[in-house]
């Protein structure tokens, strides 16, 4: 299925009045966002959860407008509803989606995530060897997934988990990294094969006062997501730090994380 066809089906569960994620906190006037960068040329991408409220918002809460604007929304299109858009609109949101990282990305946090996997030799600013970003649910919500109650993580996880394997079976992709615990645990849900989990004593996250926290690499291979067979092999690599988010993830740790990532996506 091509990513104008996934755009199209996210705006129908978007427009659908009978839609159980409208009360989900989703954002309703913006876009889906099924990928970030140029996933039809990427063998490597990045996983999280869900997109940030700050790629449609300021820190005020206003929507970005102008150069600032990441993505399509309601305003943007001139639409009053999801169900009205046209295949040009569709059309549209699929442009700023494939050209993200060359347009205004939210660099605070995908800056550190290029550091960890430029060991590959893939950059999400690469036009050479691109690089791309995916979550597993594709609608931003108005708070962080980690806030959101386990009823409505639920709701949008359903809605949308079949539009990830999809996109990866449809793709050049083969390496796929999780980016920290909660990804590798919804991952897990998706897939019938085991993560083999190691214990990285050089991850450790350092604390003053109450024990440190571990380092955990994990690593396996699959053909399934979900009910899509991806017609091909794909590493699936993890750590279980949260690169943006873990409080002490020292430059040695990400150091020390991007070449176990390197290592680990050169083996045959």
């Amino acid at each position: 299925m091509s990513l104008t066809l996934e755009i199209k089906n996210l705006l129908e569960i978007l427009s659908d009045s009978r839609s159980s994620i409208l009360g989900c906190d989703v954002i309703p006037w913006s876009s889906p966002i099924p990928v970030f960068g140029r996933l039809a040329e990427s063998s490597l991408a990045t996983l999280g959860i869900n997109p940030s409220n700050r790629e449609f918002v300021s820190q005020d809460g206003s929507e970005l407008d102008g150069a600032q604007r990441r993505f399509q929304t309601l305003k943007s299109l001139g639409l009053n509803t999801w169900s009205d858009a046209s295949l040009d609109d569709i059309n549209r949101i699929e442009k700023l989606c494939i050209q993200y990282f060359e347009v205004n990305p939210y660099d605070r946090w995908f800056k550190r995530l290029d550091r960890i996997i430029l060991s590959s030799g893939n950059s999400y600013y690469s036009r050479l060897f691109p690089a791309c970003h995916l979550d597993l649910v594709p609608f931003a919500t108005w708070y962080k997934w980690g806030s959101l109650p386990a009823s409505k993580k639920n709701l949008l996880w359903e809605s949308s988990k079949l539009t990830f394997g999809r996109l990866i079976r449809d793709s050049p992709v083969k390496i796929i990294i999780l980016n920290g615990q909660s990804v590798i645990r919804q991952f897990q849900m998706l897939v019938p094969d085991r993560l083999d989990k190691v214990e990285m004593p050089a991850w450790d996250l350092m604390r003053r006062r109450g024990e440190n926290i571990q380092g955990y690499a994990y690593r396996t291979k699959v053909k399934l997501i979900g009910d899509i067979d991806l017609r091909k092999d794909v590493v699936v690599l993890g750590y279980n730090h949260n690169i943006q988010s873990s409080f002490g993830v020292t430059k040695e740790v990400m150091s020390n994380i991007s070449h176990w990532l390197s290592r680990e996506i050169e083996k045959p």
